[in-house]
């Protein structure tokens, strides 16, 4: 208990000294901080908590949430790779009404598609990724077919150049999020892909939101060395609709702040299949990504990913089946990684765009963004391009 408190002193006397704001200040407390150590006691896991572990002081704040079990049969979650909504466990936090956390309600095996997806199949033209600002896009025209051998023997020949997957930092899907001018617009869309519109909305029905439409994704695609800026995601234009967030692969702390940076923030972690939702009050809060952590032991994969994708699958399921082979690049890449899926609805029903200017109308996304993640080996260090940062 005494440890504890301490850990509690630590992370308050920082966040109250003089200076810069407190969410800042604890972003660089828990950017620095050692995994194992007394510095992690104060962050919130919320697969703890149904044993009545949640880990540290914070733990008070967190309470269960209800789901809306009847509004999503067990047939369509089991579609979409998700156990039957009743076995969930959602919980909520103390001062953030609208935010849900639902740790892993995945089915075993079923997260092997979703990662496959991240890396082979989103990460396609014509989606848009931070390496079209440096290259063509005949270049960047297929990232898995030139990346895969480079990851198979990854172990093998640790000082091989890094390939284009592991170059990766963005994606956008459906209407891409322009990192200029912070904007979405009518004009620049592609289907979004529509598996993974059919997961969001069973997860959003499940929390309550009916008729949500996926319509604007956000892949993140964090290395151990990565980080999230400090933003907020305003620029949807219907901020009813959730925010909904999926992590994949090794885990990482995420703050949760209020409207403004002075408000100290809550660290949670966030492990492989869990999922957020920020909605109504939680949805235009502050919050970022400050660490990614290794596993525990060395380079490996959590042990949720250890188990395979059943060989058989529902007839009309959106998961498709993944090779060994495919799979072999996925847990070679995501040893050292982590993928984050943000879906979005972006317009009411009914609504349309405004008009823009013909000026602004003529700006090309894919030659005036930077990767809004950043990591040590980043060419612009510190190019932070977080929605609405």
């Amino acid at each position: 208990m005494g440890k504890m408190a301490a850990v509690v002193g630590s992370a308050a006397t920082v966040a109250a000294e003089p200076g810069e704001d407190a969410f800042r200040k604890l972003f660089r407390f828990y950017r620095q901080s050692r995994p194992g150590t007394a510095d992690l006691g104060g962050v919130i896991d919320f697969s703890a908590a149904h044993t009545g572990r949640g880990a540290g002081p914070s733990a008070h704040k967190v309470v269960r949430s209800q789901l809306s079990v009847s509004s999503v049969n067990e047939h369509d979650a089991h579609r979409a790779g998700l156990q039957p909504v009743s076995k969930w466990r959602a919980y909520g936090l103390e001062g953030y009404p609208g935010f849900i956390f639902i740790p892993n309600p995945f089915l075993p095996g079923y997260q092997w598609h979703w990662v496959k997806q991240c890396l082979k199949l989103y990460s396609q033209k014509p989606n848009v990724c931070n390496l079209d600002k440096h290259m063509t896009k005949e270049e960047t025209q297929d990232l898995w077919e030139q990346s895969k051998e480079f990851l198979r023997h990854k172990e093998v020949n640790k000082r091989r150049p890094r390939s284009l997957l592991e170059k990766l930092r963005w994606v956008t899907l459906g209407y891409h999020y322009n990192w200029d001018t912070k904007k979405y617009s009518a004009d620049h869309y592609t289907p979004f892909p529509s598996d993974l519109a059919f997961l969001s909305e069973q997860v959003a029905t499940a929390c309550g939101f009916q008729g949500f439409q996926a319509e604007a994704g956000i892949l993140n695609y964090y290395h151990l060395d990565s980080t999230l800026g400090i933003h907020v995601d305003k620029s949807e234009l219907d901020h009813s609709k959730p925010l909904l967030s999926f992590s994949f692969g090794q885990s990482a702390i995420f703050l949760l702040g209020g409207l403004k940076r002075d408000e100290a923030p809550t660290a949670m972690f966030m492990h492989s299949g869990d999922i957020m939702v920020m909605s109504g009050f939680s949805r235009l809060l502050n919050h970022a990504v400050p660490r990614v952590l290794p596993n525990p032991k060395a380079e490996s994969l959590p042990r949720c990913l250890e188990t395979p994708l059943p060989a058989v699958l529902p007839r009309d399921a959106v998961v498709e089946p993944c090779s060994v082979e495919d799979w072999q690049v996925c847990a070679s890449y995501l040893k050292t990684a982590r993928v984050n899926m943000t879906v979005r609805q972006v317009l009411a029903t009914d609504q349309d765009f405004p008009l823009e200017p013909v000026e602004e109308k003529k700006r090309d996304i894919t030659t005036e963004g930077f990767s809004h993640l950043d990591d040590k080996n980043s060419q612009v260090k510190r190019a932070r391009l977080n929605p609405d940062s």
